[in-house]
């Protein structure tokens, strides 16, 4: 009887295991298990394994048919600072915002790629993005730069060519600014490293979002870790 006890309880381990598949992949989809999408049906998650990280994984959704499927994924990187909730993040600490946000619009050095229906603004000499918590432009785009910006409290957008070559508006401290919570964070092209608090992916990357992302279907980003109080299935 014992010997047999202990075949049933190997068989229901086994009959668990292989339920579960590698890595969890009878789960839902990573959107399924978020508090909130946005209500739209695309979505871009970034996922990091924890809040000391400064690389992770980006990966795009979009819904159809009632369900997520994954229509791309690449790796990414974070702020040097690692990951921080958005709501409590503090400006200058290099640390990427974690939650939920919209994507108001794209812009680039570069051409957009082919494809592209997102807004998409071209930057020229005098594009800057204001980070001057003393100016009425904090956290916007300007050109050309306003006098209440000072220069050395704001990003002159051609200067990162790398980087700035294409881009997306990540909605973080956006639609009413909080002074001291943080200004100009995108999703962006790879540079030579950790980020200063933006999300970044490759290149061909980046072209591929922009040339997917459709403004008529309210695109939203999630950014998150993969456990802990800034887990992203919060968002």
């Amino acid at each position: 009887m014992r010997r047999s006890l202990v075949t049933a309880a190997v068989l229901l381990a086994l009959a668990g295991s292989l339920g579960a598949g590698p890595g969890g992949a009878d789960r839902p989809p990573l959107p399924d298990r978020l508090a909130d999408t946005g209500g739209g049906s695309q979505l871009i998650t970034a996922e990091a394994p924890d809040t000391g990280s400064t690389t992770g994984t980006v990966t795009w959704w979009e819904r159809r048919g009632g369900s997520w499927t994954e229509a791309g994924s690449a790796p990414a990187r974070f702020g040097a600072g690692g990951l921080a909730e958005g709501a409590t993040r503090e400006q200058g600490t290099s640390t990427t915002p974690t939650g939920l946000y919209d994507l108001p619009y794209a812009f680039g050095i570069e051409d957009a790629p082919a494809g592209t229906t997102y807004p998409y603004r071209e930057v020229t000499e005098d594009s800057w993005w204001c980070q001057d918590n003393d100016s009425r432009a904090y956290n916007r785009w300007v050109e050309p730069r306003p006098a209440h910006c000072r220069a050395a409290e704001a990003e002159h957008l051609v200067s990162y060519g790398t980087q700035y070559a294409r881009a997306l508006v990540i909605g973080f401290n956006y639609d009413r600014p909080v002074r001291g919570r943080g200004a100009g964070i995108f999703l962006h092209v790879n540079g030579r490293g950790a980020t200063a608090g933006c999300v970044s992916v490759p290149a061909d990357a980046m072209a591929e979002i922009l040339a997917w992302v459709d403004p008529a279907r309210a695109p939203h980003i999630a950014v998150g870790t993969s456990s802990g109080p800034t887990v992203i299935t919060r968002y």
